[in-house]
This record gives structure tokens, C-alpha cells and sequence, in this order.
């Protein structure tokens, strides 16, 4: 079973990334963080199922700022 987009923005923003205010258009969301050079874009409402890719993107993103503290 997929998690949901809800899971994804939360371990998102328990690693230390930042949404960026009206920086997706509907249901988009982009997050940034200050150690990862790259922009993590989630698209889809919060209680949507995640698409592998996004579960995929979140993981790396997250493995490549706790990797460079």
C-alpha cells in the first residue's frame, strides 16, 4: 500500500526543509533546504496515495542533507 502525499510532506519538513510559499501552482508544493541544492517538488492533495518517483525523490533528498551534516 502507498503512503500518502501527507507522510511525504511531513518527512520533509522533519529534516529541516522549507515549503516555499506560492511556489507551486494548485495542488504542487515545493521544498527547499539549505543543504540540498535541488528543489523537491510533491504534487497531488495530502491525502492522496504518492507515486513511487515521489517516494523515491523524498528519500533521496532527505538521505543527501542528512549525509552532508
Amino acid at each position: 500500500m502507498p503512503r500518502k502525499v501527507r507522510a511525504l510532506v511531513r518527512d520533509l519538513l522533519r529534516a529541516g526543509f522549507n515549503e516555499i510559499k506560492g511556489g507551486g501552482k494548485g495542488s504542487h508544493r515545493k521544498f527547499a533546504h539549505s543543504g540540498y541544492p535541488k528543489i523537491v517538488m510533491i504534487s497531488g492533495g495530502l491525502g492522496d496515495d504518492a507515486k513511487p518517483y515521489q517516494e523515491k525523490q523524498v528519500a533521496i533528498a532527505i538521505e543527501a542533507v542528512d549525509e552532508s551534516e
